[in-house]
């Protein structure tokens, strides 16, 4: 029987409830980093098919098998500040920092409470360090920084 959204929800509540230091909105960038890892940088290694599921209008149903893209922790980090960067520019330290995000080690702690609920898993060869120290912030997000002609505003 498929789970309601609401139902879902459940186990991030009570991880928020248990670690504070993290704001949904937090969660939910990792979860979206590794998504573009895998489906935009094409990032990972093959690894067993699985079927995912999506939100209908009425019913959740599922879609066709495919294959679980395994991501190192130091890759999903790398991948998580080109979405920063793609998603806030400049403001994108500020913005982690306000959902407590404040170090590469912070998204390894995300990712291991997102394992502990089910929603993330691991191989073997993870370990919760290899997210620690990958790049500093300050470096990464604001002085390695550049607009590029895609991204520059419409002048009219």
């Amino acid at each position: 029987m498929p789970r309601s959204p609401a139902a879902e929800l459940v186990p991030l509540a009570k991880l928020l409830a248990e670690d504070p230091r993290y704001k949904f909105e937090a969660y939910q960038f990792v979860g979206a980093g590794l998504e573009f890892a895998q489906d935009v940088l094409g990032l990972g290694r093959p690894g067993p098919t699985r079927k995912r599921k999506s939100a209908s209008a009425a019913k959740r149903v599922e879609e066709e098998a495919r294959p679980v893209r395994h991501i190192s922790g130091q890759e999903l980090c790398w991948a998580l500040q080109q979405l920063a960067h793609r998603q806030y520019g400049l403001m994108a330290k500020l913005v982690l920092a306000g959902w407590g995000i404040h170090s590469t080690s912070d998204f390894g702690s995300i990712v291991y409470n997102l394992i502990s609920i089910g929603k993330m898993s691991k191989s073997d060869h993870d370990r919760r360090e290899d997210f620690d120290n990958v790049y500093d912030f300050e470096q990464a997000l604001v002085r390695e920084y550049s607009i590029t002609k895609e991204e520059e505003p419409c002048r009219p």
